[in-house]
């Protein structure tokens, strides 16, 4: 085998002989083909001798102006003029007269459009959507990929619509500007392959920083097929070859009772491989916060949609570029409580999503209880984030538990110091809990325990020893592949965490 490999021709003889045999070219041809080629590489070879690198003069014009983490970024607003949302919303909930859409899908186009005329109830898809369509309206180039992308793994998104009679297809976010280029919006439903398209993403997301760039992963649990994008690149390429990107990786993350496959996205792998020092709170003004500029990547678990389309916007509307890792939802898709009205979205004065910052990403949500502004009179403060917070809520409002106060942390990392704070000062007289859904092991407890810590001592309030835990029990298995066993432990858990006797150690459940 190797004298056959020896011997083989070498495939620049091969093209050679061709060029030859078909009249082509001439031994001539070839000679002074040749002969240019090496005089440019070793002119090209001597010049390197003399040349020093600059440290970004690799990166396209594209990314001229953007700044690196050393250099100060303000925090900008990402709300939107009224007029505009209700003009982009009415342009993607509007279906061609002739088109004759799935029944279930036609109705809910036309939920969407009440959703718009009414300014109340958006859900999740909705809220998505007017973050993709003001982009769009903005100039921006939008792109998301992922398996079932276009109608949803959950059959909420129905991005792409089919005719039933033709086979006709029309995608709504194609249509949110007049004559607008089609390859503004890209929706691409992608093979069961996280490696290869994750890392085409990540490439994509690279070379230009004025494009949304999102992969879809079908269930969260998935995306560990693609662990050596996320290791070497997504979380330290910034870290290692200074290069930034944008990309937002959706994660479907939520214990629902589908077993141990379909449960957790592994939020506990993307925070340990989070930057940021748990021992230091850093400079937190609310206008010039390197926080974020500063840490490897962002990782949040976000339960309202206009906390999503904020957080969407946020990834374009800044002058750095840093890579999102979102707990998106399963069951808060069509959850009854799990809804925005129109005007959370707004960037006008005097409503309830506009602070004297502006409407932007609200990275931790303060409790909605109207009696948790008896501040000295609430016992317990429960920190959570995601899903399970309708369920604590829930478990609140049944047993009338008015002095027991729930704050979603919505960005995990970089850590809200800042605003944890503001909670611990508000409810003086609480004991801290920590609750989650996940194992012990697992979720966001490791990370979030000593970051409260720091919070707590450098407050006066505590130490780590002050901290509860409220959760499953360590697990090497993320979840139980009993519906029924799932039901019984999510419902202890959330009746723990309201429970009216104080909570003096950490409870597994």
């Amino acid at each position: 085998m190797y004298k056959i490999i020896r011997n083989h021709p070498s495939a620049l003889q091969i093209y050679r002989n061709k060029l030859l045999e078909s009249g082509q070219v001439t031994d001539d041809d070839i000679g002074n083909i040749s002969q240019k080629v090496s005089t440019i590489l070793n002119d090209e070879f001597l010049a390197s001798k003399d040349y020093v690198p600059k440290r970004r003069d690799w990166l396209s014009a594209y990314w001229t102006g953007f700044k690196s983490p050393e250099q100060i970024s303000r925090v900008r607003n990402t709300g939107v003029k009224p007029e505009i949302l209700k003009n982009v919303g009415k342009a993607i909930t509007t279906l061609p007269d002739n088109f004759k859409p799935h029944r279930a899908v036609k109705k809910v186009y036309e939920q969407r459009a009440q959703m718009i005329e009414t300014g109340e109830g958006l859900d999740w898809a909705m809220g998505e959507a007017l973050a993709f369509a003001t982009l769009l309206v903005e100039g921006n180039h939008v792109r998301l990929s992922g398996q079932d992308v276009e109608r949803g793994t959950f059959s909420h998104r129905h991005s792409v619509i089919h005719d039933q009679e033709t086979g006709e297809q029309y995608c709504p976010l194609d249509h949110v500007i007049i004559n607008q280029n089609e390859e503004m919006f890209t929706v691409s439903n992608s093979s069961l392959s996280e490696f290869g398209v994750l890392g085409f993403e990540l490439g994509y997301s690279m070379e230009n920083p004025n494009s949304l760039v999102m992969w879809e992963a079908q269930f969260g649990d998935f995306a560990n097929g693609a662990q050596v994008i996320f290791d070497q690149f997504i979380s330290s390429g910034e870290a290692k070859w200074l290069r930034q990107t944008g990309l937002v990786v959706l994660l479907p993350h939520g214990y629902d009772g589908q077993g141990p496959e379909h449960s957790s996205a592994r939020l506990e792998r993307y925070l340990q491989m989070s930057d940021d020092n748990p021992f230091v709170i850093p400079e937190m003004d609310t206008t010039l916060r390197k926080q974020i500029q500063e840490c490897n990547w962002q990782v949040v678990n976000v339960t309202t949609p206009a906390n999503y389309f904020h957080v969407l916007r946020r990834q374009i509307h800044r002058e750095f570029r840093k890579p999102l890792i979102v707990m998106s939802p399963k069951n808060l898709l069509r959850h009854k409580d799990c809804k925005s009205n129109l005007s959370e979205f707004d960037d006008v004065q005097g409503h309830p999503g506009f602070d004297k910052q502006g409407t932007r990403f609200k990275r931790l949500i303060k409790d909605q209880n109207m009696h948790s502004d008896l501040e000295e009179g609430i016992r317990r403060l429960v920190l959570c984030s995601g899903k399970v917070y309708y369920e604590l809520d829930d478990e609140r409002k049944k047993n009338n538990a008015t002095d027991v106060a729930i704050c979603r942390v919505e960005q995990l990392c970089p850590f809200p110091y800042d605003l944890i704070q503001r909670e611990l000062k508000r409810y003086p007289n609480a004991e801290i809990v920590w609750c989650q859904e996940e194992p012990m092991n697992m979720g966001a407890y490791n990370y979030i325990a000593p970051r409260l810590a720091t919070a707590m001592t450098a407050l006066g309030r505590g130490t780590f020893d002050d901290i509860r835990y409220i959760g499953r029990a360590p697990s090497a298995s993320t979840a139980t592949g009993f519906y029924s066993v799932h039901v019984k432990e999510q419902t202890e858990l959330v009746q723990k965490a309201i429970q009216p006797e104080p909570i003096k150690t950490n409870i597994t459940i």
